[in-house]
């Protein structure tokens, strides 16, 4: 990338690169999880820092999420999957505003009806058992804590009527979702020019900048039990300016 002199040439360059990657590239929403690696490690030029710069722009998660196996022991197979379907049905029924159901593990889709044969596992030929994983999410308010969200969701589970001998098991995780994180990759260019151009100030007028690593994917740690820290992996670099 060339050297910067102007902050206001930086904010057009880097306008630029976020225009180019929000026409490119719109992602549904995708699961954090406290084990979440770097996604664009295989992109990054060996020179740039990997670890998140001081640069980050702070917002709450979108979803808080769990995710629950719904499981059925009736002996007779046909029997097991009816009463499967109709606990299923009963946890389609009972969202609101504050409680939704997905599938998928990495990007989450919206369950409905249309997909109940799908989420329902073949049968095991060692096991008289039938079941069927669903994804639990409820929405993250600016008032929320970790318990208040998490207390939503073992609510939902509790008053789900269960048909037969149809039980909801919880997985012991709970992780956070954000959707689509590109449409915040110009709030963050906007923060990183403006740390640019307060860096290159204060070496003076003999010096600019050089920013490297733009042109990755907006990615994200999670900083508190549900607030994340989004940033562009990226490397700034003061220098003399040149003439």
């Amino acid at each position: 990338m060339k050297r910067i002199r102007t902050a206001a040439l930086v904010a057009v360059v880097l306008a630029a690169w976020a225009a180019q990657a929000m026409a490119q590239d719109t992602v549904s929403e995708v699961v954090v999880t406290a084990e979440r690696r770097n996604q664009n490690l295989s992109r990054v030029p060996v020179a740039i820092d990997l670890q998140a710069p001081h640069v980050v722009l702070a917002r709450r998660a979108d979803n808080l999420i769990t995710t629950v196996r719904v499981v059925c022991d009736t002996r007779d197979p046909a029997r097991r999957v009816d009463e499967l379907k109709a606990t299923l049905r009963n946890m389609i029924r009972g969202q609101n505003g504050q409680i939704e159901l997905g599938v998928g593990q990495g990007i989450i889709s919206r369950f409905d009806e249309t997909m109940l044969d799908k989420v329902i596992a073949p049968d095991s030929s060692s096991t008289d058992t039938s079941e069927a994983t669903v994804v639990i999410k409820t929405h993250i308010t600016a008032a929320d804590t970790f318990d208040i969200a998490t207390a939503r969701i073992t609510s939902y589970i509790e008053r789900t009527q269960k048909v037969g001998r149809t039980e909801i098991l919880r997985d012991q995780d709970w992780n956070l979702t954000l959707i689509n994180p590109e449409q915040y990759r110009g709030a963050i260019i906007g923060r990183v020019a403006a740390d640019a151009h307060e860096a290159a100030n204060a070496f003076g007028p003999g010096y600019g900048v050089r920013v490297d690593g733009l042109q990755q994917k907006v990615d994200w740690r999670q900083s508190g039990p549900l607030d994340l820290a989004l940033f562009i992996p990226y490397q700034l670099v003061v220098e003399p300016a040149a003439h």
